[in-house]
């Protein structure tokens, strides 16, 4: 397939000038296994340079001591542990920490209900095992495998969502560094490099609670919500481009006022109080993150480039802002009415049409 079919590049393929620049300009030590020094990596995720001619840009927008601590974890044989709430660019940060030092951020294992030990350690292929028996043709290598094999990072997207047996299938792994597999009389070591970066969502807290053993093979590294307006609208308006040039939206990038408005409302209904601090809200049951901001205006987007005439209306606005606001029919919408009708109606002309078109969506 034609790379530019390609719906979503990961992010070493993406972003390649940039390391590739930042790798033939290096001059600190490198560690084994990586392709880059902890500071080129930092500049890689924290962008504001220009290296050999090339623009980093930025990728994690926050607390850069988090993104020091976070590297240097990667430098220890600890594994790496990212808690934040939904959308706080955990798994966007974790795989831009696996492309900068490896190269590779697609060893990954997406952690849900139905996860399975094999999937952590290593499973078969059975009709080669019926026909051949046990032997390294037939087995099937996890990422953590591949990446023990390899010196690499190794992903595992929301753990939390995992069955506890199958989080402690990595006690044994992150403590001994040696992967057992008795049915060939194997024992796996881990090659200079090796190590795992891990999310876990706050929203998943009490789902599968990681038992203390596991938590003490990891660095825990939490990060926040977007502290100020102005940094939440910046993430915005970068991933908002970022992701847009990847899809055939046939619409314009939305305006700072629209960002702007976009994430006003929604770093209020977060925190149940208006920006002001003068006025109390009801809080909705939606988890209104960053990310959803961000998929919010690439929805207005698609929807003012399909049928519009490819710059964000208010109705397109409104349409977006309705399904991400309400997802639960009875309490969402009557507190998203109260919202339109005590703070939105009451924010002057600016406001106005985009009060009209939500108020509309919304039931008058």
């Amino acid at each position: 397939m034609a790379e530019k079919n390609v719906q979503r590049l990961p992010a070493e393929e993406l972003f390649q000038r940039e390391i590739d620049a930042l790798i033939s300009a290096e001059t600190d030590p490198i560690p084994t296994g990586w392709r880059m020094s902890p500071r080129s990596v930092l500049t890689y995720i924290e962008g504001g340079a220009t290296v050999k001619g090339v623009d980093i840009t930025p990728k994690y927008m926050g607390n850069r001591r988090l993104v020091e601590i976070a590297i240097a974890t990667l430098v220890t044989d600890r594994a790496l542990l990212l808690i934040g709430e939904p959308g706080t660019a955990k798994s966007w940060l974790s795989e831009h920490l696996a492309a900068a030092v490896n190269g590779d951020s697609t060893k990954v294992v997406q952690g849900t209900a139905g996860t399975t030990e094999e999937q952590i350690r290593y499973s078969w292929n059975y009709a080669m095992l019926i026909a051949k028996g046990p032997c390294p043709e037939a087995m099937v290598k996890s990422p953590v495998y591949r990446a023990m094999e390899t010196g690499s990072v190794a992903r595992i997207e929301e753990i939390s969502r995992c069955a506890s047996e199958v989080q402690d299938a990595l006690i044994s792994i992150l403590s001994e560094k040696r992967l057992s597999v008795p049915e060939l009389g194997l024992e796996v070591p881990a090659q200079k490099g090796f190590s795992v970066i891990a999310t876990a969502n706050t929203r998943d807290k009490g789902v599968n609670d990681m038992s203390a053993a596991l938590k003490r093979r990891f660095n825990i590294v939490v990060l926040p919500t977007p502290a100020d307006m102005q940094t939440e609208m910046d993430i915005v308006q970068t991933r908002v481009a970022q992701l847009s040039a990847g899809l055939d939206l046939n619409a314009r990038q939305p305006e700072l006022d629209t960002v702007e408005k976009v994430v006003t409302i929604f770093r209020e209904l977060r925190g149940g109080v208006t920006l002001d601090g003068k006025q109390k809200l009801k809080t909705t049951s939606g988890v209104l993150s960053t990310a959803e901001a961000i998929s919010l205006l690439a929805n207005s987007m698609a929807l003012a480039g399909s049928f519009g005439d490819g710059s964000i209306a208010p109705g397109d606005l409104a349409a977006a802002l309705q399904g991400a606001v309400v997802k639960d029919e009875d309490k969402d919408k009557i507190s998203w009415k109260e919202y339109l009708e005590n703070v939105m109606k009451k924010r002057g002309s600016a406001w106005l049409p985009l009060y009209r078109a939500c108020r509309e969506l919304n039931g008058k």
